[in-house]
């Protein structure tokens, strides 16, 4: 049976994901077989398994830090909020449906054998489990019945390292609260960690001396601020906020409120010809070379918001204009010229879309949950670069979408054709593959394609081998741990485990 230490937060992003993957990548590098849990996890970035399961794309990242494939087992639960008082819940990697945030907190203690389920068969296969907690633990509101920080530690018997972000400001009383708040778990609690930390760590010192005279726990470690290229669910991520890339071609995202899987534009800032940028007003359009409508967990509720911002008209006058957009997922369905709902799988009732495909989006009740691979066939316009171009991705979508002008796509292995995706003809692309940009050979057609329309040199080199680059990465962050963190008492918290 698997050796198992959890990692606890004092906030939402505070460094929990990153720092679970980083212990996942040392413990295989010192020759373990480890894998990543999560009991519950609510995201709206996921991913579809080989064995068409939904799960978070955090485990994702640590099961590939571990050398694992993905596997639904690493995040038994998923919820997908749909609105700010309910969410989809997936359990297993399937729809279970949508509930209300007040139903599905007097049902989740009903999840707890599914949870264990998941726990106790990843435990038989690895050495080492790397448990991660979500948002507080210190929520003294939801402490009953919980399934995800304390209650997950108590239910694996897991010792448990809270980690604390010291860039957003006081670090030592949110450390100190959350011990404070955990009195009846504190035989769980064994260490904490300073994350994000700029400066000089001598300086720091007297409040780690100091902590840890009020807490007792060691602080195991002060991690610094770390610039690495590590994908990230969690919609506070700084990718959303800032310009990623410093190339010529200006790449502009809609970021829209319910943005889902924008792990799918990652790759477009590994580029040398490319600049990625998140919008949300339509001062903020500028003059982009290409603009990407993104997947969403609510359709037709951001596409009632690009309307009311002002974003709809900016980018109907640009893609009218014969400048190239891309609708991906939630984004296709918005280029339609009518979405239905007849199941209310949203909120019911039909919409006008943005006019800019001719094709019509149909809500149905049941997912599509598929892993595709394949190629690009003929692509018309602007975009015709991409005629040819192999890709692997996946789709995860409650809707149809059918038109005249096809995008064709070959996704089966078998050599049969999918028409996956629809164009215009002329520079406005949709489809519901996600993960199109990982490909190398998408990257370079699109850099090739772009930098014509520019008038300006493809760049030598723009596009990297994306799995060498995202081990990389993996790397530099085990690296960046194992010099930040005591893990001589790690790995003796681990073998120690809770004595009872």
């Amino acid at each position: 049976m698997a050796k198992r230490i959890m990692i606890q937060g004092t906030t939402s992003n505070a460094g929990k994901s990153l720092i679970t993957a980083g212990l996942c990548r040392i413990f295989m590098q010192d020759g373990y077989r480890v894998a990543p849990f999560k009991s519950q996890n609510m995201a709206l970035n996921s991913f579809i398994t080989r064995d068409g399961l939904e799960m978070g794309r955090a485990q994702v990242v640590q099961a590939e830090a571990a050398g694992k494939e993905p596997d639904v087992r690493m995040n038994p639960i998923l919820l997908k909020p749909t609105s700010d008082k309910g969410s989809q819940v997936i359990v297993g990697g399937k729809v279970l449906g949508n509930k209300r945030a007040a139903d599905y907190f007097r049902m989740k203690s009903s999840l707890k054998p599914a949870i264990m389920q998941a726990f106790d068969s990843l435990a038989a296969e690895n050495d080492i489990l790397v448990i991660e907690g979500a948002g507080s633990p210190a929520e003294i509101n939801l402490l009953q019945d919980d399934i995800v920080n304390m209650g997950m530690a108590r239910m694996a018997e897991a010792p448990v390292l809270i980690v604390g972000d010291i860039d957003r400001g006081g670090v030592f009383a949110s450390l100190y609260g959350t011990v404070k708040l955990l009195e009846k778990d504190r035989d769980y609690i064994k260490g904490t960690v300073i994350n994000k930390f700029r400066g000089d760590v001598e300086i720091l010192k007297p409040g780690l001396t100091m902590l840890e005279e009020l807490v007792h726990v060691p602080v195991l470690g002060v991690v610094p601020y770390l610039s690495l290229d590590i994908d990230d669910e969690d919609s506070l991520s700084e990718r959303l906020t800032t310009r990623n890339g410093g190339g010529a071609i200006d790449i502009a995202v809609v970021r829209l409120p319910k943005i889902s899987n924008f792990t799918d534009f990652g790759a477009l800032s590994c580029v040398d010809a490319f600049s990625v940028r998140y919008i949300r007003r339509p001062e903020e359009f500028g003059t982009p070379d290409l603009v990407i409508l993104p997947g969403t967990k609510n359709t037709i509720a951001d596409l009632q918001w690009l309307k009311e911002s002002g974003l709809a008209a900016k980018i109907q006058r640009y893609a009218g204009a014969g400048n190239p957009l891309i609708g991906i997922c939630g984004g296709y369905q918005m280029l339609c010229r009518t979405i239905r709902d007849p199941y209310g799988v949203e909120e019911g009732g039909e919409i006008d879309g943005l006019g800019l495909i001719d094709a019509q989006t149909v809500f149905e009740q049941e997912k599509t949950r598929t892993r595709v691979e394949g190629r690009f066939e003929e692509v018309p316009g602007v975009l015709s670069a991409l005629s040819g171009a192999r890709f692997e991705g996946y789709e995860i979508h409650m809707g149809t979408t059918a038109g005249e002008t096809r995008l064709s796509i070959l996704c089966d292995a078998d050599g049969k054709r999918k028409t996956d995706g629809i164009s215009d003809g002329v520079s406005v692309y949709g489809s519901y593959v996600h993960g199109l940009f990982d490909s190398n050979e998408v990257l370079q057609a699109l850099a090739s394609a772009l930098s014509a329309r520019k008038g300006i040199a493809p760049a030598d080199g723009q596009a990297i081998d994306r799995k060498a680059y995202k081990e990389r990465q993996y790397d530099l962050l085990a690296d960046a741990l194992r010099k930040s963190l005591d893990m001589d008492k790690i790995y003796a918290i681990l073998d120690e485990g809770i004595r009872k």
